[in-house]
Parts: C-alpha cells; sequence; structure tokens
C-alpha cells in the first residue's frame, strides 16, 4: 500500500494509472471512491485510503454510485503478497467460497482454515467471508446497474444462497434495497445477452492481444473478426457463448454473454480479467522494461502490450502442447479437430463458434487410438492423454493461484512436458509475470545468444516482468525488428 500523501496526490490528479491501487473513503459522506472518481476532491484530513475494497467495506463505508468501485480493475499477480493468500484470493474471486467453506479452501490449499484467515487477516486486514461477501456484493450491485436480468436471477448469479439473504445485505451494504437501485432498463427479452462491461488500466494494445490470440484460436471453439473475440463457454454445467470488445473510451471492454450463462457470471468475468490481462500494471511495466535499451524501442511501439492468458486452463495445456515441432497454423487446425472429435456441438449466433472444447475427464478416458487418428504422432497423443488424466486425478492443476515453481515441477514430471511448455502456461495460465522460456528459439534470436543458459543469464536485467518482455521480444520478431 502507499502512503497516504501519495494516494491523495494521486487523487489531486485522477491519475488513471493508479485506478484500483487504491480506494479513499470520505469520513464525511460515508462513501468511498477510485481514485478517478469525477465527483470533487475531498480535504485531505477527511480521506481515509485503503488498499481493497472489502477494507472500505467492512469499515461501513459505501460504494460510490458514480465511480462504481466494483468497476475498478483488480490487482495484478505482481503484487506482494504471499502465494497462500495469492492462491486464496483467485479462488475467492472464482467464487469458491459461494459454495465451500473457509476449512475446505484451506484443504485446497494445504493448510488448516485457521491458517489461512488469520494469513489473510495479517496481510489483508480482512477475513476471507469479508472478502467473498464484498465480491457477491460488488457483482450483485454491476448486474443491478448494467443488466435487465431479474433480481431473483441477480441474487443467485451474484453468489447468494437466497433472496432474503441478498436483500438483506444488499440494503445494509448500500443504505437501499437491490429494487431501488435497479434502472429503468425494462424487462429482458427472452432469450436476450447480457451486456456488461470490464475496466481496465490504460493504455491496452487490444489490436496486438487479439493479433496472438486469433493466430491461436481453435477452429469451431474461437472465432475473432472485425477486432471481436468470440468463444463457446462450458462452466460446470452450464454452457453458451461469450462476444468481446472494446470500448476505449471508457477505459473498458464491453462483454456481451449468452444469457444461459447468467448464473456463471462471476467466474465468466473473471476468466475474461485474466484473458486478457486487464489487472495489469501497463505504465509500471514500461517504466521497468525500457531501462533495457533492445526492450525499450519495442515498449514505446506498443504502449499497453499484455500477456495473453488462457481462458480454460486444460484447453491452453492441449493447445501447447499441439504446437509442439508444427506451425501454428497445423496447431490451430489440430485444436480444431480435437474440439470437434471429442467436444460438444454448440448452437450459436456468432459465425464460426460452433463447438465446446472437451473437458479432461473426455480425454483421458477416450481410446488412445482416436485421438492418434485427428492426425497426431502417438508420442503427442500420449501426452495429451496423460496431462488429461493428471488433471482429472488432482496431480496437476491449471488454475490462476497455483505456487508458479510447484506447477512447473508437475507438468515436466509428464511425458512430453518440457521447460519450454511449463514456463509457456506459466505465463498464460498461471500468471506468473516472471515466467520465461529461455529455450524459445525467437526469444534467443531476440536476445542475440545460442544456450539457454546465456538466454537465462541475459533475461535477469527484466526481472520481475519477463513474460511481458517475452512479449515484447516476440511481438518485434513478428514485425522484423531483429535484423540478422
Amino acid at each position: 500500500m502507499m502512503d497516504a500523501e501519495t494516494c491523495y496526490r494521486a487523487l489531486c490528479a485522477r491519475d488513471e494509472r493508479f485506478d484500483g491501487l487504491f480506494f479513499v473513503a470520505v469520513q464525511t459522506t460515508g462513501i468511498y471512491c477510485r481514485p478517478v472518481c469525477r465527483a470533487r476532491t475531498p480535504a485531505r484530513d477527511r480521506c481515509v485510503f485503503y488498499r481493497y475494497a472489502a477494507e472500505a467495506d467492512r469499515d461501513g463505508f459505501r460504494a460510490c454510485f458514480r465511480c462504481r468501485p466494483e468497476l475498478s480493475p483488480g490487482g495484478a499477480p505482481q503484487d506482494s503478497v504471499p502465494r497462500l493468500v495469492r492462491a486464496a484470493l483467485a479462488r475467492i474471486e472464482g467464487g469458491f467460497l459461494d459454495e465451500g467453506s473457509v476449512d475446505d479452501l484451506g484443504r485446497v490449499l494445504g493448510v488448516t482454515g485457521r491458517h489461512l484467515r488469520r494469513a489473510m487477516e495479517a496481510e489483508l486486514g480482512v477475513a476471507p467471508v469479508e472478502l467473498a461477501q464484498s465480491r457477491r456484493l460488488a457483482l450483485a450491485k454491476q448486474l443491478l446497474q448494467d443488466s435487465s436480468l431479474p433480481l431473483t436471477e441477480i441474487a443467485f448469479a451474484s453468489g447468494f444462497g437466497s433472496v432474503r439473504r441478498f436483500n438483506a445485505l444488499f440494503s445494509a451494504r448500500f443504505g437501499r434495497p437491490p429494487s431501488a437501485l435497479r434502472r429503468a432498463l425494462g424487462e429482458a427479452e427472452a432469450g436476450a445477452a447480457i451486456t456488461l462491461r470490464l475496466d481496465y488500466r490504460p493504455p491496452l494494445d487490444w489490436d496486438a492481444l487479439l493479433t496472438f490470440l486469433a493466430d491461436r484460436a481453435i477452429a469451431g471453439v474461437e472465432a475473432v473478426q472485425g477486432g471481436v473475440y468470440a468463444r463457446s463457454v462450458r462452466l460446470g454445467e452450464r454452457i453458451g457463448w461469450v462476444r468481446v470488445m472494446p470500448a476505449p473510451q471508457k477505459n473498458a471492454l464491453r462483454v456481451e454473454v449468452a444469457p444461459e450463462l447468467a448464473g456463471a457470471l462471476g467466474l465468466l468475468l473473471g476468466r475474461l480479467r485474466a484473458l486478457f490481462d486487464l489487472d495489469a500494471h501497463p505504465q509500471l511495466i514500461a517504466e521497468a522494461l525500457s531501462r533495457d535499451p533492445l526492450l525499450a524501442p519495442l515498449v514505446a511501439r506498443h504502449p499497453g502490450l499484455r500477456v495473453p492468458g488462457a481462458f480454460d486452463g486444460f484447453e491452453a495445456a492441449v493447445r501447447a502442447i499441439l504446437g509442439q515441432q508444427v506451425s501454428v497454423r497445423a496447431a490451430t487446425t489440430l485444436g480444431g479437430r480435437i474440439a470437434k472429435r471429442f467436444g460438444t456441438a454448440l448452437d450459436t449466433p456468432i459465425a464460426g463458434v460452433t463447438h465446446l472444447f472437451p473437458p479432461a475427464s473426455v480425454l483421458a478416458e477416450a481410446p488412445l487410438s482416436d485421438i492418434i487418428q485427428i492426425g497426431l504422432p502417438a508420442s503427442r497423443a500420449g501426452s495429451i492423454q496423460a496431462l488429461a488424466r493428471a488433471v482429472t486425478q488432482g496431480d496437476v492443476r491449471l488454475e490462476r493461484g497455483e505456487d508458479p515453481e510447484a506447477a512447473a515441477a508437475a507438468l515436466v514430471a509428464l511425458p512430453g512436458i518440457g521447460a519450454w511448455t511449463a514456463q509457456y502456461l506459466g505465463m498464460r495460465v498461471y500468471r506468473f509475470p516472471d515466467a520465461f522460456p529461455a529455450s524459445d528459439l525467437g526469444v534467443r534470436k531476440a536476445l542475440r545468444v545460442k544456450s539457454t543458459r546465456e538466454a537465462e543469464e541475459r533475461a535477469a536485467a527484466f526481472r520481475p516482468w519477463r513474460a511481458y518482455a517475452v512479449i515484447h521480444l516476440w511481438q518485434g520478431l513478428s514485425e522484423g525488428a531483429f535484423k540478422e
């Protein structure tokens, strides 16, 4: 957390780089805001600064209806919090406590519930249950203001177990019942898509991000056309589609969601934030990488370049294995064959989005000969099935919040997965900002080194942002920036 004087200067400047890094509560109004709020700047002696919105909620302040703190970008993975707390935060943001208990979460993370509570309260100042409750209320507030979903659907989509509980907590937190906040949107049309927004810290190089995803899109599962990213979605028992497009005037993305996914919006929005790396601190990263003479012109050419994430960890891992020793185009074709052969057909209004990618359990149980028949060598088909079985059995977890070193060790223990694949998944699935595939031929070419060891030594100057450096190097290679 920055000191109070720095926070106040950022507040006076309405500096967008600090959006989501702290919140300011005003003692005389009982309201807390984002640092970019357009309301009149309060006097310094009336301000209380918080790192997390949940802390302001806990102390009885209400979220501003003008700047809407629930839309602020979150903290990126580089935040200096212990790995246990980081892992717990990732799962709470994914809705774990909507159905499980703190003790359940502790067991998943390998500690007792009591130890987890102590660790989170010591580091964040709030308990896990308070964080989960703030998340539910923030999502409910967003849905009330940005969608025309019925109140009952909003209650359950936000993770509340009952409408009565939702009404009581919402009224206590915001000083009015949900029905009073509901905008005059009218009734939703039958089958109408849900439209929401995801805010980010500018700048965001949407074109470069979309090009990266388009080049690796799995046929039938993902589609990129006209500056819009679309894909099929499976979240538990819910299936549907999502479409994402830029809204640069608002420093946000516009998200259209199939109505069938209404009950999983919290999880969906979290995955989209990870996919598009919306919680990154682009100015901070750019300042660090620009100190290196090789990276400085690349960073200047592409301000706001992000590390593309993964909507589904298993899907991304299979796609990475498919990409071994073949072209990018061939790998996307093979991914499409897997989706068509082992996935589920899906009716959508989006051209090119026709199938759901199969879950790990399906490929774990499929005859190996069937996987080979899509055009894979037996060894690579075996690697995919070994990964699927490891995921199904819980030996490998392809989710944000995992310890990157432990995750890499578990991956390279599987046949056909080496250090490059493990580090690549560290960048995209585990969201580790310092992941670095040192054996990558393109990276070594750009760095003008011959060995993996030399690449590691040269990239030490990029820490703790080596993943972002890699994306800049790959982008430079694609644009011919490194001539012989």
